[in-house]
């Protein structure tokens, strides 16, 4: 049976000078340009998971993430917990060497990002006008160039 890997990753949005930035950083294994996130641990929160994954990749701290208010989970018996939400996005591989899927929260984190952050470096705010242009550049991960993508289009509706 094929594995399929599971991520959570951050959209982290702030407004500077009147124009919305996102963060970005650059996988150190790929030497592409991702947004923040990664796996989601065994019978680890979505919301748990993009947190955690957001302090070690960026050293910031989310203080919000979309879908929050609307965020259960239920208790459905000994030692089983369910979690219920409505994230901003999902993406999934539908063709490629690996099965892996994401869901996608936007955010708003309190912080400075580092220097370098665990398996990333040039970890920076960007405007969406240099989100647009790395578009062309080809150096985003194939899911972040997917979620750039769907991010640009939402935004400009």
């Amino acid at each position: 049976m094929a594995r399929i890997y599971v991520n959570a990753r951050a959209i982290i949005e702030r407004i500077n000078d009147g124009k919305t930035e996102v963060i970005i950083q650059m996988d150190t294994k790929s030497q592409l340009y991702e947004f923040p996130g990664g796996q989601v641990e065994f019978c680890e929160s979505f919301y748990d998971a993009v947190k955690r994954e957001v302090k070690e990749e960026t050293g910031l701290d989310i203080i919000d993430a979309t879908g929050q208010d609307n965020h259960i989970i239920t208790d459905s018996g000994p030692d089983v917990a369910v979690e219920c939400f409505r994230p901003w996005a999902v993406y999934q591989y539908v063709k490629g060497s690996h099965d892996s899927m994401g869901v996608l929260f936007k955010c708003e984190a309190t912080g400075e990002p580092l220097a370098e952050g665990d398996g990333t470096s040039d970890i920076k705010w960007i405007g969406l006008d240099i989100l647009q242009d790395m578009l062309d550049t080809n150096c985003l991960s194939k899911a972040s160039k997917a979620v750039a993508l769907f991010y640009l289009k939402e935004e400009s509706k």
